[in-house]
């Protein structure tokens, strides 16, 4: 199939492309309750092609490119329409001119890890009783949950010489607690990892069912006001993705960030934690072929790196990264326990938050928080919180404690001050 692909290139003189080959086989269990009710395995393979079209305008020397999805079985007739077309549409799209990466033909990466040393159908039931190790309650459970196990492999190749494969395992799924007394109501919760990472599925299932438990004996909404706000679980994720997001070469080009190297992002007078975050490869390449390594981010909260496409940093003149989204974030020196030990809110389900990466705005809708006054700890549901990463870098403390996720990894908790919140 990827020899027929080449030679419909060939055949419509189409001399820049771009091809990723991706096979993928997934063991996907479906449950309800704790009883699987459908279990299903899928071996897929396609083809994604980039083709670049080269034109002039207003004697500007332009790019454009276009992507087309090819399924195995498509015949070669239907291949070089399908890139006919592509090559046509691309030749509308006025980008500046740009490189592709260079590279040459590298042996295959193959991963070391559990996930890699068993079958599919093994790591589905080392994950499955890790999944329901605390579903033992006959008042809040699991109504139902997905688990997907999956093994991709990946080839990338261009035409300035890159020839790169590698392989991928991962664990990821998604379940619903259920709390049916004293009111019925549900958490919503996903997890994906690269590991057999038993233990925090473990945790993450334990407590997803404590804060339904209690969302179901929350009745009122926190008062109006300021607040020592704790966020924690894949909050702290989305809160830390600002500083990854304005990085990324294709934010700084257009001026809707200003980060240049060396600038110290964080701001002046840091009470707080200083931030220190490295960028995580979750593949050995990029999409583009371009190799993936760890990365300084923010050292001290300094930016040591700008990250990106081919097409970006080649604008910026800057060596092309690959874009990231994995990150490390080192954690605190502040116990999560005493982190509780002052009057705060801790916001432990959302309907949805939201980081705004071009203003640093945060904030959503509260569905259940967890109220400290100083004397009592008290369920709350309701209201909102509103702030802004701008006024709440200096004075950031993190947990001691770690999670751990596919893409992110890091303080368990971050404590910001005096985040508004409009309640009752």
């Amino acid at each position: 199939m990827l020899q027929t692909i080449l030679e419909q290139l060939k055949q419509n003189q189409i001399d820049t492309y771009l091809i990723q080959e991706n096979k993928i086989e997934t063991a996907e269990l479906f449950f309800i309750r704790k009883k699987l009710d459908m279990r299903r395995e899928k071996e897929v393979t396609d083809y994604s092609v980039t083709v670049y079209h080269d034109f002039s305008k207003d004697d500007i020397k332009m790019r454009g490119s276009a992507n087309v999805t090819i399924p195995a079985g498509m015949t070669a007739i239907e291949i070089h329409d399908k890139l006919k077309s592509a090559y046509y549409a691309a030749s509308f799209v006025c980008n500046p001119f740009y490189e592709l990466v260079e590279g040459k033909t590298e042996d295959a990466i193959l991963p070391d890890s559990a996930l890699s040393k068993k079958t599919l159908e093994e790591s589905a039931a080392v994950m499955t009783e890790a999944l329901f190790y605390h579903d033992t309650n006959e008042d809040t459970f699991l109504n139902s949950a997905e688990l997907f196990l999956s093994k991709k492999d990946t080839r990338i190749l261009n035409s300035r010489g890159i020839d790169v494969s590698f392989t991928t395992y991962e664990a990821k799924g998604e379940f619903v607690a259920q709390c049916i007394t004293p009111a019925d109501v549900e958490t919503y919760k996903s997890f994906s990892y690269d590991e057999l990472n038993t233990e925090a599925l473990k945790e993450k299932v334990k407590e997803a069912l404590t804060m339904t438990k209690a969302r179901a004996e929350a009745n009122t909404a926190p008062a109006a006001g300021s607040y020592s706000v704790i966020l924690s679980d894949s909050y702290v994720k989305t809160f830390f993705s600002y500083y990854v997001d304005r990085s990324n070469a294709s934010m700084i080009y257009p001026k809707y960030s200003s980060y240049t190297v060396g600038a110290n992002v964080q701001g002046e007078d840091i009470k707080g934690e200083k931030l220190n975050i490295t960028l995580r490869p979750m593949a050995p390449y990029s999409q583009e072929g371009i190799p993936m390594k760890e990365r300084p981010l923010l050292s001290d909260g300094v930016l040591q790196t700008i990250h990106g496409d081919s097409r970006f940093c080649y604008y910026l003149n800057e060596q092309p990264t690959g874009s990231y989204r994995a990150i490390s974030v080192e954690t605190g020196s502040m116990p999560f326990s005493e982190m509780k030990s002052k009057p705060y809110l801790h916001i432990v389900n959302f309907s949805d938050f939201q980081m705004d990466s071009f203003t640093g705005h945060f904030g959503g809708e509260i569905r259940l928080a967890f109220l400290y006054d100083g004397n009592t700890v008290t369920p709350v549901t309701g209201g909102s919180i509103n702030g802004s990463i701008l006024d709440c870098q200096r004075n950031m403390i993190f947990s001691k404690e770690e999670q751990v996720e596919k893409d992110f990894k890091g303080p368990h908790a971050i404590l910001l001050s005096d985040v508004l919140v409009a309640g009752i």
